[in-house]
């Protein structure tokens, strides 16, 4: 798995290196800066930062992960699916918390400033997490539970912990996340968890990789600005929501050279 990372950090920047400056590689607070720089003078360019949804890419070896972190990565979840030799998964056999290596693994990521993700987690592993890192951690897409009651979901309390540490949680468009099928329910989503953590740790998880469903596509995002003024959101709000609430953490978190 950690090889295949590589690969497709490789082939990310020889896409990027092709383009003729129209995707710009996000790999530290200053190029996000410049980039943002850029776009207001050529609104033709986007850029694009590397995660990694599991640590399942590190194929159990701490070791890999400066390999990850040189290739671009700059964000992780701990697990996916399953649980994994560095902690429990929401959907995991055991749902255990951080195992001894997970917590070496948090520290190690703490100290290159790579950012933590609670995506598919399991509870006892967010509270290890939340009581072990130093640094904001994010929730990259998901809901709450006060909104759909499921186990992939954040609770309250969860939720409020990940916004303590100064971090981002991202709102889903598929069902399991907002609890319907169509704009109204990602937009209520999005209502219940801003009344739970605040509007400054509210952004947008869509999770359009096409393993899920979704009620549009990039192209008619418009239709949830939309939704969200019908749900009382303000201008200003809405764009802290739509994007400048993952602009400022990601300038703040981001390593700074």
């Amino acid at each position: 798995m950690t090889q295949r990372a590589l690969y497709l950090a490789k082939r990310f920047e020889r896409t990027a290196a092709s383009s003729n400056g129209k995707l710009v590689p996000i790999r530290t607070a200053q190029d996000l800066a410049s980039y943002l720089k850029q776009r207001k003078e050529n609104r033709g360019i986007t850029a694009g930062l590397l995660g990694i949804e599991g640590a399942q890419a590190l194929d159990g070896k701490i070791e890999n992960l400066e390999w990850l972190f040189q290739a671009g990565y700059r964000y992780m979840s701990l697990t996916h699916f399953f649980d994994d030799e560095f902690a429990g998964s929401s959907a995991g056999a055991n749902k255990g918390g951080l195992t001894p290596l997970g917590h070496e693994l948090v520290r190690q990521m703490n100290a290159r400033g790579m950012i933590i993700d609670l995506a598919h987690t399991s509870p006892q592993t967010i509270r290890d997490v939340l009581v072990e890192s130093k640094g904001p951690v994010i929730s990259s897409h998901g809901g709450l539970q006060g909104n759909c009651n499921n186990r992939r979901n954040l609770s309250d309390d969860e939720a409020r912990g990940i916004a303590r540490s100064g971090g981002i949680i991202g709102i889903g468009f598929w069902p399991t996340a907002v609890c319907g099928r169509d704009v109204r329910a990602i937009a209520r989503a999005i209502r219940y968890a801003v009344q739970v953590v605040g509007i400054e740790h509210v952004g947008l998880g869509s999770d359009f990789d096409g393993g899920v469903t979704v009620p549009f596509d990039t192209a008619h995002l418009s239709e949830l600005t939309g939704a969200l003024l019908q749900e009382g959101f303000s201008a200003a709000e809405i764009r802290a929501v739509m994007g400048d609430n993952a602009l400022r953490f990601f300038s703040e978190n981001l390593p700074k050279q």
